[in-house]
């Protein structure tokens, strides 16, 4: 049976407000946040005394015009970790109340068919796993960053604030290693960044029009109308009349 193409719904107004306004305020917290961590460069991997490997050498600063903009960094960090704050938490307070997080939260089955998927990404597989609205790496990814950001909140307030918020201080263990979680977690967020285009791209145009547009063009097969009522295709093919075997 021939299939017809159809527009679905995919993705609702909210989550792509959230989604695109988060994209440029992502960027300018990771921007703005190196510009402050060039006044205290501090992270290298360091054994017995010798200096491994450092994160950002002088040359990366020197090209991307990064030192002397202590205060500049500031400036923008501390006004829009507020825009990144109120849009995360809206989106959170959406997905609660819609219900979108049961697509979201990873299942028991996801870690396992994460696999599956990254093999099938990497064409090693030939099968993708079946999914609904989301695959299983995708539920981890978006969960994982929901968590990252909610981290960030926490340790950039222990940071930011660390008399006044001395209680998140003890809790992120401490200035110090409120600083090292919150470096850690913006290395993650390029990472995911990085991952999350890849993963765009490989989803083909499809996918990434559905983001903007909310809508998406799926393959399905088509329905017959018994009587008024639409019948799946799996119920077409039981009423499809029989031959008779010849004698």
């Amino acid at each position: 049976m021939k299939t017809i193409k159809i527009i679905k719904e995919k993705h609702p107004l909210v989550m792509r407000w959230t989604h695109w306004i988060n994209f440029p305020i992502l960027g300018i917290m990771i921007w703005s946040g190196m510009l402050i961590y060039w006044a205290n460069d501090v992270y290298t991997i360091r054994l017995f005394g010798h200096t491994f490997f450092r994160f950002f050498p002088d040359w990366f600063y020197n090209a991307l015009h990064i030192p002397h903009r202590l205060s500049e960094g500031m400036a923008f960090h501390f006004l829009f970790m507020w825009f990144f704050t109120l849009n995360g938490f809206f989106y959170i307070l959406y997905t609660i109340i819609s219900g979108e997080w049961r697509e979201l939260v990873p299942q028991r089955k996801s870690f396992k068919e994460a696999w599956l998927v990254i093999l099938h990404d990497l064409h090693i597989r030939k099968m993708a796993p079946p999914q609904n609205k989301y695959n299983a790496a995708q539920r981890i990814a978006y969960t994982a960053i929901i968590v990252m950001g909610l981290g960030s909140v926490i340790t950039g307030l222990a940071i930011y604030k660390p008399v006044q918020f001395y209680w998140l201080c003890w809790l992120c263990g401490g200035y110090h290693l409120a600083r090292i979680i919150h470096f850690v977690l913006t290395l993650g967020y390029v990472f995911f960044f990085i991952v999350h285009i890849v993963q765009v791209i490989l989803a083909g145009w499809n996918n990434f029009r559905s983001v903007i547009s909310g809508f998406e063009v799926v393959e399905e097969k088509p329905k017959i109308i018994v009587a008024g009522k639409a019948l799946p295709p799996t119920k077409i093919i039981q009423l499809q009349p029989r031959h008779e075997p010849k004698k």
